[in-house]
């Protein structure tokens, strides 16, 4: 009784041993009509699967032979002229349509069709059943302006994060610069993403500030696949980890852009930390409601200070909304802290520390839904210097100097599932992966970056606060 194939995928064909007389006589002319019908059984699905090419053949070849060459060559004449000038009047349908279908059904046959099953092999993603050798199915191939979206049908007992695991390897199989694991809308697929260049090698200009306030929205930079990345501020608080010049800077003032027509209508009010005594951040005074520099004490102060505010509008909305909406008299309060570990963990004076940590967990555990959110950047992401990572949902890790610094800024799994962080070059500052509460999948971000004339111009159109000392406060546009 032959071997029922159980296993979807490609099987890796292996040539049987004969280890048996045989007992039939077949004769000749049998196994010559069984030969034939097979090879034109296997020949039919070979010119449906590859139509793209046997298509055109065959048509070239019938015109060929019912109307000569010189008709051949005006239908291919014309078919170039008209396929010139859809390229040069809508390029972007020409490639959406034309040549980048054309150029992956291509890369599919040349590139991954023709060492797939070594690649599946050496790459650990090949099994073996009842004496076969069974290789994940390759579907189809996406190609787009940098790089290829490879579709799987993975076998039964893997995992997305074992594709996770085995993309960087398959880049490098693929000759290709980088390779990351997405899942797909069915769980029994998963999409390889094969990078030839990068998309966000190029420094991102500031974006335009919207002159309305959508803090599901906030427009801050550039995704991998060319579309802009928007930050949902509402209902959420932000961790941004990288090392030194990794463009922690580019992540903080590409927010505070993005609410700067909020501050100047009085429904943001920015309370900034700056530990490093204010010269990371000064640049922005006018935009800032508080911004605190000096000491610890006063920072310990501004804290609670937030936690009681905090507290009062929460007494006040209780049993009227579940969600704070901002207006001119009870706008939403953003605290940004540009280096947290200064403030929970390098402060010498304990009590001031413990009332630090204090206040930051009670804003963290309580501060969405009364309008009241936590921007937090730090360079060390270890658990004794954030003790309260888990509460915040989204996460953004710029270039980070270890490899397990990515699972704690990101959350567990995180590096498996594509997000390299730790190998983010150093020529690419401001360039992160995202996790979003909810998402597997971590999106690689260019964050916009502004200069000083940018953020000179930015205060100049959206600026109102006063200098005190220690301390800006605001007056109010």
């Amino acid at each position: 009784m032959p071997l029922i194939n159980v296993i979807p995928g490609d099987k890796i064909p292996t040539a049987p041993m004969n280890v048996r007389v045989p007992v039939w006589r077949v004769p000749g002319w049998l196994l010559a009509l069984w030969w034939t019908v097979r090879g034109t059984f296997r020949l039919t699905v070979l010119a449906v699967r590859y139509w793209w090419l046997t298509g055109p053949a065959a048509l070239v070849t019938w015109i060929w032979a019912d109307f000569g060459w010189e008709i051949l060559l005006a239908v291919l004449a014309t078919i170039t002229a008209a396929g010139g000038a859809w390229w040069r009047w809508h390029r972007a349908s020409w490639n959406r349509f034309a040549w980048w279908p054309l150029l992956g059904r291509w890369r599919r046959l040349t590139v991954y069709r023709r060492g797939w099953a070594p690649a599946m092999a050496t790459c650990g993603l090949a099994t073996a059943f009842g004496g076969d050798k069974y290789v994940p199915q390759l579907l189809h191939v996406r190609t787009f302006s940098f790089g290829d979206e490879v579709t799987v049908r993975m076998l039964p007992g893997q995992h997305p994060d074992d594709w996770g695991k085995a993309a960087p390897r398959l880049a490098y199989t693929f000759r290709v610069r980088e390779g990351r694991a997405r899942t797909h809308r069915r769980p029994d697929r998963i999409v390889l993403v094969f990078l030839r260049r990068d998309p966000l090698a190029e420094t991102i200009p500031p974006i335009p500030t919207p002159e309305s306030l959508d803090l599901a929205a906030l427009p801050l930079g550039v995704q991998e696949n060319g579309d802009a990345y928007a930050l949902r501020l509402a209902g959420s608080h932000v961790l941004v980890g990288g090392a030194t010049n990794a463009g922690k800077g580019s992540v903080i003032w590409a927010l505070i852009s993005a609410l700067a027509a909020g501050i100047q209508q009085q429904l943001v009010e920015l309370w900034v930390f700056d530990p490093k005594g204010g010269m990371e951040l000064a640049g922005g005074l006018p935009l800032f409601t508080r911004f605190v520099y000096d000491t610890a004490d006063a920072m310990a102060v501004a804290l609670e200070d937030a936690v009681t505010r905090m507290r009062t509008r929460a007494n006040r909305l209780r049993g009227v909304t579940r969600q704070h909406t901002p207006t001119p008299g009870d706008s939403l309060i953003v605290i940004v802290i540009d280096e947290l570990a200064a403030l929970t963990s390098y402060i010498s004076d304990r009590k001031i520390r413990d009332r630090i940590r204090e206040s930051l967990s009670l804003l963290l555990s309580q501060g969405r839904a009364v309008g009241v959110h936590v921007i937090a950047a730090l360079q060390d992401p270890r658990k004794e210097v954030l003790p309260f990572r888990d509460l915040f949902p989204t996460r953004i890790a710029l270039r980070l100097t270890e490899a397990e610094q990515v699972d704690l800024i990101l959350g567990d799994g995180a590096r498996n599932r594509g997000a390299l962080a730790d190998e983010i070059p150093e020529t690419s500052p401001g360039v992160a992966f995202v996790a979003l509460d909810g998402v597997r999948e971590p999106v690689r971000v260019r964050f916009a970056y502004h200069s000083d004339r940018d953020i000179q111009d930015l205060c100049h159109r959206y600026g109102y606060a006063q200098v005190v000392e220690g301390e800006i406060v605001g007056e109010g546009a």
